[in-house]
This record gives structure tokens, sequence and C-alpha cells, in this order.
């Protein structure tokens, strides 16, 4: 419940508004505000010094800018609901939930951040921010769907986790991961072992998400009966793919080639996720990577979804993200790096006749 009036400040220009919080029984203070007061913390840094925030017994108090008063009665709104969502407020919570509410696109912090892609283990797996919101969304609506971004934007792991989930509901019988070995090139066949334990160190991050979705005493049997299949891209070709969720991981390394053949593997009653970072291609020098043309080929067909994220959705250490706006900053200064298409490219459109 947020009470609102008006009041002067001495020694400050301009109005100043003070509202007032009341805590509902229903909610701890220290779930709202955190064990050490860390989430109020959080929320007094976000706003700087220009806001006044007192707490006493279940009732806040905030003074300052009457527009950014309001915004903290609308964060703190969203608090509530996300708790009654069933939500772990974090100080990152509080983080992304201002910068939804401070966006244009209007959209409320607690949808977005309460949507169960997959209870599994224990633990539920949600979007983190508002473009990967988008991303799962685009996934439930779109057969293909590219997400392209930087390390750490859970592009990968979020599909995995709508691959689980659609497994779950018999969406789909059984789940393909798939990645290029690129990196090894020619060194692949110096590496000791079979050819499985020569790639196994190519595929072992598609290993490790899975491990945290499906219980890991489960998964030799799912995989012996096909029902989930891990293999190498080149593993591919040839086949049609019916009733699978497909996810190709590292898609930059893919030759275009690569690419066309990967995705006409497509069929009947199948999803296909292809995941990679552009900014990242192990490429020899001027091999042209498929996922970089793909973009420019398919940019306009009919129910294919580009989603892109960026180092906001970076859900690592916050260091993730300065680290990828900095290399950034460096390639835009030094390098000429291939444009992407323009907004909206990647929407649904008409075919030609």
């Amino acid at each position: 419940m947020v009470e609102s009036t008006h009041a002067r400040r001495d020694g400050r220009a301009g109005s100043r508004t003070q509202i007032k919080i009341v805590v509902p029984d229903d909610h701890s203070m220290v779930s709202l505000l955190g064990s050490r007061d860390e989430l109020l913390h959080a929320i007094e840094q976000a706003f700087g010094s220009d806001l006044d925030i007192h707490v006493r017994g279940n009732e806040i108090t905030v003074t300052g800018p009457g527009d950014e008063t309001d915004l903290v009665s609308r964060l703190f709104t969203e608090m509530f609901d996300l708790l009654k969502g069933g939500a772990q407020l974090t100080p990152d919570a509080i983080e992304r939930s201002l910068a939804m509410l401070r966006g244009e696109g209007g959209e409320r912090p607690a949808e977005v951040l309460t949507l169960d892609v997959l209870s599994s283990r224990g633990r539920t797996i949600r979007p983190k921010t508002l473009n990967q919101r988008r991303y799962v969304d685009a996934i439930d609506r779109h057969t293909i769907v590219f997400g392209i971004g930087p390390a750490g934007t859970g592009k990968t792991y979020l599909a995995m986790a709508k691959a689980v989930r659609a497994l779950q509901d018999k969406q789909v019988n059984r789940i393909i991961l798939t990645r290029p070995a690129v990196e090894a090139g020619e060194r692949l066949g110096f590496l000791p072992g079979t050819l499985y334990e020569k790639i196994d160190p190519y595929l072992r991050p598609l290993y490790d998400a899975l491990h945290d979705m499906v219980d890991p005493d489960s998964i030799p049997r799912l995989m012996a009966a096909g029902t989930i299949e891990v293999a190498p891209l080149a593993y591919m070709r040839g086949r049609t793919l019916n009733d699978s969720f497909i996810i190709l991981d590292e898609a930059q390394n893919t030759s275009p080639e690569q690419m066309k053949m990967f995705l006409t593997r497509l069929g009947f009653g199948s999803k296909v996720v292809v995941t990679g970072d552009v900014t990242q291609v192990d490429l020899p020098n001027g091999h042209l990577s498929g996922l970089r043309v793909v973009q420019d080929i398919l940019g306009g067909v009919e129910d294919i979804h580009f989603s892109r994220l960026d180092s906001r959705d970076v859900v690592r250490h916050k260091l993730v993200t300065d680290i990828v706006d900095a290399y950034n900053r460096y390639d835009e200064a030094r390098v000429p790096q291939f444009k992407q298409p323009a907004a909206g490219r990647g929407g649904p459109r008409k075919r030609g006749r």
C-alpha cells in the first residue's frame, strides 16, 4: 500500500514529494529489504543522494523529486508482486527491475521475472531480463529461432530449459544437441582416445547444462534410448529430424554450407534453436561465419525469428558485462565489424509470389 503526500525540503530547489509505503502483513521486512538491508542499499545506490529513504516498523518513507518517488513506488509494487510470484529478491533483481521500469516498453518486471521456464531438481529456471523473456516467448511462437548475443546471456541455457520442458510435456519425442567442433581443426587427429573421446571437450558445455536440468542418473538411459542425443554437427548430415527439439550451439563457428545443411534437417513436429555470438568466431581467417550470413538470407522468412541479446542481458558476474562492453568499444574503434541487420529484420513478413 502506498500513500502519497507533498512536502518541501529546505536548501534544495524545486518541490519535493514524500510517499509512505506500508508493508502488508503477509510480507516481512526481511524478505522485502534483505536480511542485512542489502536490497534497501541497492535501491539507495540506484537512486543516489536525491532520494531519502527511512524505514520505521512496517512503514517506508521516501522523499525526493516527484518522478523519482513515483518510480520508487512502482518498484515496491513490483517487489511485492515478485514475492507473491515466488521469486527471490536479490540486488541484481532490483537493478534489472529498475532498468525495465525506466525503459519505454512498459513491461512489468513481475511478469518478466516470474515466468517459469522449467522447474527441475528443486530449482526454477526463469528469464532474468526483458530480452531473455522475449527470447523464451519467441521459442514458443516460432519454429526456428536464432539467439544471438555475447557470452553469459543465457542463450543456450534457456534453450536447453525449453527443450527439457517440451520433452516433459510430450510436445517432442527427443532432444538433439549439437555443436561444430571447429575449434579443434586439424588438431583433432592428434588428440588421444576414440573419436567420441576426442570430441567430448567440445560437447561438454551441453552436458553441463543438461545435468542442471535432468536427473544425472537418468541421462545415460535417455541417451541410450535416443531420447537425448548430443553429437557434433557433422553427424546431422543426411538426416531428417522429426518430432524433435534441436539446439545448435556455437553456431558462429559453422560455415554457410554447414548452416544450410543443419537447417534443412528440420522435419515435421520439430523446433530448432540456433545460438551463437558473432563476435567470437573461431573459423580460420577468410572463412565466412554461417551465423553471420544467415541473418541476411533468412531475415524476412516467416516463422523464423532472430532474438538479439546484448551486454545488458549478461547474467554472470557483473564484471562480464563490463568486459563485453569494453571489447565492443575496442572493436568499433579499431576493427570494421560485421553489421547486423537493422531492428525489425527478423520479424515475420509474407513471402513474395
